[in-house]
């Protein structure tokens, strides 16, 4: 079955030009098998690729499959060919599974849609890219899928571009992330440079043997491809896409924030973690910014009133806890907080369509409430996606990962306390956002309810972000293979200190929703505006590129070629002159031209 490994990404690529092409002349139901069934497709065949992996296991617990060289140039020749390991195979049956159940619920969802077909090309187009990101077996095809993410996540969030602010938001997650895309191409030529090849398995290698620990090469390339992590994962400083972002469809957001586009970053680090290990203040550097990013997101959770925004910031929250693991070197812990977020996070965003596309399309969790008795099936998902993400102990997955990441930051002390208050802010903001919604008095009434297509992925999601987590044992061996040599750390008092900081979490948010922040206060404010970020951008970047261009409204560039251009008309006006019609003046133009010339060359 490894041979089929190519049909992964190929079939949902195939199924996006095809509805992209012709999918508007086609029925909507056809679209809706299209669109769905090629995503199952790549799911079974990613699942059967899995059972062979384990019943046979490929020499070097790898498999390679090499399909055409791409480009061969002056020794340069990368390939179009996937490489199957323990974490690529992990990431891929997460991405596939989670896109199926997301894709099935978007059938119903986005039935009335006029863009329906358009929609369902933009997701699958969407998964064939991240696909194609963590199966490339070198680097230069990894940045392919990499930037054919950050494609579909710009038409995906401005879907619905009849609404500026939509297109405003696809924009600025298209722009905020070529920056850090752009610090990542320049780490790739700088490999390259240095490492020779862009294979990423022989350029680990390499690094490794070539370059000792604190190189400053192996900074400034593990720097640099950190740059390309943040921006694709929402960290800091490159985190205020990721708000705005909810302006695309419910489906979407779920897709993003669970199983590809944010989960890039994470991806990258471990996947290149050799490098990381030979640049280990970098890799600390890595820690420092998933905990800044955990605390300043949690914050900024608690007062949002969008429901969609409240998700949004909980993400960056939760894959901030995946850069703290990455930091401390607990690769398999990132990993796994990444499998079981995908679970959870993607039940969350699909329960949370269902209330705001039953309450009128409102968004304002302050006009909701008293929603569990109107919609059962959405409040008992969605509490138990939030018990998920809090860390609801021994019986939710987010609890068994989130666990075992405090456990690996326990050797540094400030960044475990800092990772136990994130544990306290994901309880409060997320029992704040289900007392809010589902609780209290009912402010608006129920106008829709959802169907089997709707009803059925997050009641499968629900089930996995109750077992998703309960043994890791096996999870951990098979990640071993790769990140081998990692010590473990006690989990006891970790997973003590979790529970209490969950409860204390929980009888805040029952005292923060009766006694808010007011409005007016300046914290609250603070927190609301994401602490600031996109006031400072403004002002650092925005501002002085507009006013660059106001006052090179005349373009001085154009100026030269303009210049070229008056010349040419000049010459042209001149030499029509001579354009008389009179054969005996041209005869004696001829004439005089070639004694010219002969003199020219005789005497000269």
């Amino acid at each position: 079955m490894l041979d089929l490994l190519w049909l992964i990404p190929a079939v949902p690529f195939a199924s996006a030009a095809l509805l992209l092409l012709i999918g508007p002349r086609l029925p909507r139901r056809t679209v809706a098998a299209v669109g769905v069934l090629s995503i199952a497709i790549s799911a079974v065949v990613a699942i059967a690729s899995a059972v062979s992996f384990f019943s046979a296991p490929p020499a070097g617990n790898a498999y390679t499959q090499i399909l055409w060289t791409w480009i061969d140039v002056a020794g340069f020749r990368p390939e179009i060919a996937f490489y199957l390991d323990p974490l690529s195979l992990v990431m891929t049956l997460v991405i596939t599974f989670v896109a199926v159940w997301i894709h099935l619920y978007s059938a119903e969802f986005m039935a009335g849609d006029e863009g329906y077909s358009r929609f369902f090309g933009y997701m699958n187009l969407f998964v064939a890219s991240m696909v194609t990101l963590v199966l490339a077996n070198n680097l230069l095809l990894l940045y392919l899928g990499w930037e054919g993410v950050g494609l579909c996540s710009y038409l995906l969030i401005g879907f619905w571009y009849r609404n500026s602010v939509n297109g405003r938001a696809g924009q600025k997650a298209f722009i905020v992330t070529r920056v850090g895309d752009t610090a990542m191409m320049i780490g790739l030529f700088l490999l390259f440079h240095n490492l020779g090849t862009l294979r990423i398995q022989e350029a680990m290698v390499m690094a490794a043997c070539k370059w000792c620990n604190g190189s400053g090469y192996a900074i400034a390339a593990a720097a640099l491809l950190l740059g390309g992590a943040v921006g694709k994962s929402a960290q800091l400083p490159l985190q205020t896409w990721l708000p705005d972002a909810m302006a695309g469809p419910t489906p979407t957001s779920a897709l993003i924030h669970a199983a590809t586009m944010v989960t890039a970053g994470v991806y990258l680090i471990a996947r290149t973690h050799v490098l990381f290990e030979v640049a280990p203040q970098v890799q600390f550097l890595v820690a420092l910014i998933g905990a800044a990013t955990l605390l300043l997101a949690g914050f900024s959770a608690l007062v949002q009133t969008d429901i969609k925004r409240v998700l949004a910031y909980s993400t960056m929250s939760q894959i901030g806890y995946m850069f703290l693991a990455l930091g401390m070197g607990a690769w398999s812990a990132a990993i796994f907080h990444f499998m079981t977020h995908a679970f959870f996070k993607a039940l969350l965003f699909l329960a949370a369509g269902i209330v705001i596309e039953a309450v009128h399309e409102e968004h304002d969790i302050g006009r909701m409430g008293g929603l569990r008795k109107e919609l059962p099936i959405a409040f008992w998902t969605f509490l138990i996606g939030g018990c998920a993400l809090a860390g609801l102990p021994l019986i939710t997955a987010g609890a068994y990962s989130k666990d075992w990441i405090l456990a690996s930051a326990t050797p540094n002390r400030g960044l475990w306390l800092a990772a136990v208050a994130g544990v306290v802010l994901t309880s409060l903001y997320t029992f704040r956002l289900i007392f809010l919604v589902f609780f209290g008095p009912q402010r608006t009434a129920v106008s829709k309810r959802p169907g089997l297509l709707m009803q059925i992925p997050i009641l499968v999601l629900a089930f996995f972000s109750i077992v998703g987590g309960f043994d890791r044992a096996p999870f951990r061996g098979f990640l071993s293979a790769i990140f081998a040599g990692v010590k473990e750390m006690p989990e006891t008092s970790s997973s003590i200190a979790a529970a209490i900081a969950f409860l204390v979490g929980l009888g805040l948010a029952a005292v923060y929703v009766r006694r808010p922040l007011a409005a007016a206060n300046p914290l609250r404010r603070l927190w609301h505006a994401g602490w600031g970020f996109d006031w400072l951008y403004d002002r650092l970047f925005v501002r002085p590129v507009v006013w660059a261009a106001r006052v090179n409204r005349g373009d001085a560039i154009d100026s030269v070629y303009d210049g070229v251009a008056a010349i040419t008309k000049a010459g042209y006006r001149a030499l029509a002159v001579t354009e008389t019609g009179n054969l005996r003046w041209y005869a004696a133009a001829i004439a005089g031209g070639a004694v010219l010339f002969v003199a020219v060359v005789m005497f000269l």
